[in-house]
This record gives C-alpha cells, sequence and structure tokens, in this order.
C-alpha cells in the first residue's frame, strides 16, 4: 500500500497500517494505541511497579516500623508486664523496666540465635547462628529469585510452591533410581530439580500465551494439582513411597546426591547448595541487568503493549520468564531435598517457602541482591525465632513481623505519615492531576 506506514504486530511481519486489525494487551485485551498515541500501562503492571519502585530508605523503614510493632506484642504478650501493669498508677516504673526488659530480652534471644551467640563454649558454637540462618536463606534466596524474575517481567508468579514440588519429583525419580559416583549423581539430580521447576513454570507461561489466561489463576491452580501429584506418588509403591512403609514418604536421599557440608560437620546446616545460590543470584543479576534477553523481559515488564508494538513477542518472553522463574524454584528444592530434608520427603517438602519468596522478592524490590538480602534477613529470623521460643516469646511474633514487613512495603503512604516524610515526586503529580481533572469537570 503506497504511502502508508508500516508497523509490526508482534509477530515480526510488518504490514500496513491500513489493513491490520490493532493489537491487544496480553492482559486486558485492549487495543494497543497506533503511532503517536501513548502506551498507557495496565493496571496490573502499576501496581507491580509500585511495589517495586520504593527506595532503599523506604525498605529500611519498613523493617524498622514492623521490629517496633514487633516489639510491642513481644511487651503485650509477656507475664511479667502483664503482672506489673495491674498496679501500673502505684509503681509506674515497674511496668517500664518489665517492657523494656521483655522487649531487650526478645531481640537478644533473636540476635543471639541468628547472629552470633557470645555465650558459646567455642568459636564454632558462637558463629553456628549465623551458618543457620544462611542455611534457612538459602532455598528461600533461590525462590525468591524465581518470583523477583517474574515480577520483573510483569507477571505475578504465585507458583513457587508447586514448581518446587514438581521439582522435587524429578529429583526424586533421578535420587532414588539412579546408583551412581557422587561427581555425577549429584548434578544430575540438581539439574533433574530445576528442570521439573522449568517445565511446570513454562507450562503457566505457555498457557498464558496461548490463551490469555492471567498467571495468577494458572499458579495458584497448579499448586495444588503439583501437591496432590507429588502426595500421589509417594503413597503409591514403586513410584516415590519408600519400601516396606505405608507412609506418604520417599526413602532417604542417597548420599550420593546430597549436597556435602560447606564448612564441614561442626555446621551441618550450611551446604554447597549455598554457593550454588549465590551463583544463580549473579546468574539472574546479569540476565535481567546486563543481558539483551533482560531488557526485552524489562520491557515487556513496564509495559507489554509498546513492547508489542515495537516488534518484541510478548508471548515468548512470556514464557522465557517462567521457565526461568520456575527452575530458580527448582532449585529452592533441591536445597531441601538435597541438603536440608535428607532423610526422605513428603508433599510438605515445600514447607512454605514458595509463599515466603513471595515476601522476599517484595522485601528485595525484585533486584537480585534486594533478594539476597532479604533472604538473609527472613532466614535469619527463622533461625532466631527458635531462639526467642525459647525464652517463652510466641513464635508467631516473628510470622508477624515478616507479614507487616510487607504490609508497610506495600502502603508507603503509611510510611511517609508515620515518620512524616515528604512526598514523593510521583504522589505531587498525581495530586495535581486530579485537582486540574476536577477543575476541568466543574468547567
Amino acid at each position: 500500500m503506497s504511502g502508508s506506514t508500516p508497523i509490526n504486530d508482534g509477530t515480526g511481519a510488518p504490514h500496513g497500517d491500513a489493513e491490520l486489525p490493532r493489537a491487544t494487551g496480553p492482559l486486558t485485551g485492549e487495543p494497543a494505541p497506533r503511532e503517536g498515541e501513548e502506551f498507557p500501562p495496565t493496571r496490573s503492571g502499576v501496581f507491580l511497579k509500585e511495589l517495586l519502585r520504593g527506595s532503599a530508605v523506604t525498605t529500611f523503614l519498613a523493617i524498622v516500623l514492623a521490629m517496633i510493632v514487633g516489639g510491642i506484642l513481644i511487651a503485650v504478650t509477656n507475664k511479667d508486664v502483664q503482672a506489673a501493669s495491674s498496679y501500673f498508677f502505684a509503681r509506674p516504673g515497674d511496668t517500664l523496666v518489665a517492657i523494656w526488659q521483655s522487649v531487650y530480652n526478645g531481640y537478644e534471644a533473636l540476635f543471639r540465635g541468628a547472629v552470633f551467640n557470645a555465650r558459646g563454649a567455642d568459636f564454632a558454637a558462637q558463629i553456628r547462628p549465623l551458618t543457620n540462618s544462611l542455611g534457612f536463606a538459602t532455598p528461600l534466596i533461590a525462590a525468591g529469585l524465581g518470583v523477583a524474575l517474574a515480577f520483573r517481567a510483569g507477571l505475578f508468579n504465585i507458583g513457587a510452591r508447586g514448581q518446587m514440588l514438581v521439582g522435587a519429583i524429578f529429583a526424586g525419580l533421578f535420587a532414588f533410581n539412579l546408583d551412581l559416583p557422587m561427581w555425577l549423581h549429584l548434578p544430575l539430580t540438581l539439574l533433574a530439580g530445576i528442570v521439573g521447576g522449568a517445565l511446570w513454570g513454562g507450562l503457566v507461561g505457555l498457557l498464558k500465551a496461548k490463551t490469555g489466561a492471567h498467571e495468577v489463576i494458572l499458579t495458584i491452580m497448579l499448586n495444588y494439582v503439583a501437591f496432590y501429584l507429588l502426595l500421589w506418588m509417594t503413597r503409591t509403591p514403586g513410584l516415590l513411597q519408600a519400601p516396606g512403609t505405608n507412609q506418604p514418604q520417599t526413602r532417604p536421599t542417597p548420599a550420593s546426591a546430597q549436597f556435602p557440608d560447606l564448612l564441614g560437620p561442626l555446621f551441618p546446616q550450611l551446604d554447597w547448595g549455598f554457593v550454588v545460590v549465590l551463583a544463580a543470584t549473579v546468574f539472574v543479576w546479569w540476565l535481567i541487568e546486563r543481558s539483551s534477553l533482560g531488557l526485552r523481559l524489562r520491557a515487556v515488564g513496564e509495559n507489554p503493549r509498546a513492547a508489542r508494538a515495537a516488534g518484541m513477542s510478548v508471548d515468548r518472553l512470556y514464557i522465557y520468564a517462567m521457565l526461568f522463574a520456575g527452575g530458580l524454584a527448582g532449585l529452592a528444592a533441591m536445597n531441601q531435598v538435597q541438603g536440608t530434608v535428607t532423610t526422605g520427603f513428603g508433599a510438605t517438602i515445600d514447607a512454605g517457602i514458595g509463599f515466603d519468596a513471595i515476601t522476599v522478592a517484595l522485601l528485595g524490590r525484585s533486584r537480585a541482591w534486594g533478594t539476597l538480602a532479604a533472604g538473609i534477613l527472613f532466614g535469619a529470623l527463622k533461625a532466631g525465632s527458635f531462639s526467642m521460643q525459647a525464652q517463652g516469646i510466641p513464635v508467631d511474633i516473628v510470622l508477624v513481623v515478616q507479614s507487616l514487613i510487607v504490609l508497610f512495603i506495600a502502603a508507603p503512604p503509611l510510611l511517609r505519615a508515620v515518620f512524616f516524610l515528604p512526598k514523593t515526586d510521583a504522589e505531587k503529580a498525581a495530586k495535581a492531576r486530579a485537582k486540574a481533572a476536577k477543575k476541568a469537570v466543574a468547567a
């Protein structure tokens, strides 16, 4: 067609714009704007970008505020504080001292169980809490990286749990049915778990690309499918069930498929899986921040309609993103099967890590290094919670603190109100636009 401006429909073939239907957005189905028009982001994309846009100061203040609320809960549930408060008006100092002692003892126990135990008999005993924290953090970091990578591509990956479970299935089939030397058995089992998780995640990307189904619905439903699939396999003799038992559990992971201890037998919680996860962190950072594929993934995450109009295959990029995300969740499962739960596993092998990974990714702002730091923080909270429990402090308080961190990150205006912070330029601009719109309507 003479004089027409060629456009690209996302398949790579240019056509005249007069003859083509307008491209549709992958999330809303709305027509993509033509040349010269703006490309408004989707609603889910706007929400996701708002969650990931916060600064390090906002993240730090969210943690501080959550710890303050946690301290209040520690004081309220402490028996000494309750007893002293009964005669508060007669001797208020007793209540204040009891509050201080309860909060101090609680967080001192958290530090002692997560970072450094000065009461240890030797140096190994003193630093063992730190190695325990890193051990707990290892699968959280891996699964969090998978969720974070999907977030950067504009996808809500709620399916890390299912991807972990399928990764465990693949790993179990390789670990229990092969008799190989360690130098071959361990990497094959590791690779099998990663492939299993990648296939389960890639299925989500494929279904989204071909049917337009939303990834949140797909991942939630596939979580159930993976759970009951693993439960059935651990209940069926000849599949994954341990011989000679009726329990829904596998036999122990062979020694040739287990990660060896990183620092020796004195620190059994920390194994070479942590090193693998560090390598995965470097890979995700390079993939997202330095590679051309990462550039395209970020472009799709920012505005899929604009990316499609620019000639990118958005559907294919969704599949790639979920393949990588699922593979990282499978790596998290491997740290369970080959490192932490080597005595045999069941359908609860994920131990809630798949959902905690969402929190870790949000706290890390879906950046590779931020996710690493967030995973270590949550691993420390988990390790320290056992010491807090020994002090008579409910372990649920740690779970409340974790939840509050995410709540405060998701509600920046609340943080600014509490700490009297100025509004951001984006909020000022939005308020100005709202006022201008009201004036236009009134006129």
